[in-house]
Parts: C-alpha cells; structure tokens; sequence
C-alpha cells in the first residue's frame, strides 16, 4: 500500500524548496485505529509527507530523473497533531543538495501553529530504477494544478 500524503503543491522553487498541503480527512484509513475514539494523524505520516515532498522536489529539480529516497531522521521534534478537517501546510528546505545526497528540514503546520519540524537525510536515486518517470511527471502537473483537470 503506497499513501499519497500530499494533496497539492503550492509553489517550489528548483533545487531550494517546495511548499505543499495535506488535508486530513476523517475518512482515512489509519485514523481507524490511531487513536480509538480519539482520531489524530500519526507524527511518523507527517514526517512521511515532509519526505514525499522533498522527493517530488528532487523529481522536479531533475527533470524527472532523480527522486529522494530517506536513509535518516537526524532530529524531529512534535508540538502537536494534525486532526481530521486540519489542513496540514508543509515546507521544505534544501540543507545541502548534490548529484546523490540531499539532506531538508520539513515544518508541519496547522493555521500556523507548528506541528513538526524534522531534518532528514539521504539518497538521490534514478527515478527509472524505482518508477515510472513520465507517470511521475503527469501527477507533479495535477499537484501543481498544471493540468487543467
């Protein structure tokens, strides 16, 4: 199972940064049991959507043929959780960026209350080995609203 954990990209600039949205909605599937009764979105699933991001940076930056596979979180810290209805606004910054490496700091928002900020590092990988590079690019255009859908 793969989950999307970002639902649109509002700006990214190549190689810098990338700014995009997740929207927690009561419907999702992990909210069933994290917490009975008590629905919040797991701190590990807004580091995961931080990464997804920077991945989609390194694909755009790349013309599609590179994306960023994690090898470690090297400092995280919560101030709280998403909820379902939050509209978690996440950012992400290039630390350092090379032909292989990357590391990115990530902030998780909520109306501009923090939620998490994490700095991760590791791998930039062929996109060809792990995907479909041009599947890859037709979504990055639905994200960014390129596709007049």
């Amino acid at each position: 199972m793969r989950y999307l954990l970002v639902d649109r990209i509002l700006d990214w600039t190549a190689n810098e940064r990338i700014r995009g949205i997740k929207n927690v909605a009561m419907t999702e599937d992990f909210l069933e049991f994290h917490f009975p009764g008590n629905p919040v979105m797991p701190g590990v699933l807004t580091i995961e959507a931080l990464v997804q991001l920077a991945g989609w940076l390194c694909a755009a930056s790349s013309d599609f043929k590179g994306w960023f596979l994690p090898a470690s979180v090297d400092k995280c810290k919560f101030y709280g959780l998403a909820l379902p209805g939050d509209q978690l606004d996440l950012t992400v910054e290039a630390v350092s960026y090379g032909v292989d490496k990357a590391a990115f700091k990530g902030v998780g928002t909520v109306m501009g209350k923090k939620k998490a900020v994490a700095e991760f590092s590791g791998d930039i990988v062929p996109l060809d080995e792990i995907g479909d590079a041009e599947k890859e690019r037709r979504f990055f255009k639905i994200l960014i609203r390129e596709l007049g859908l």
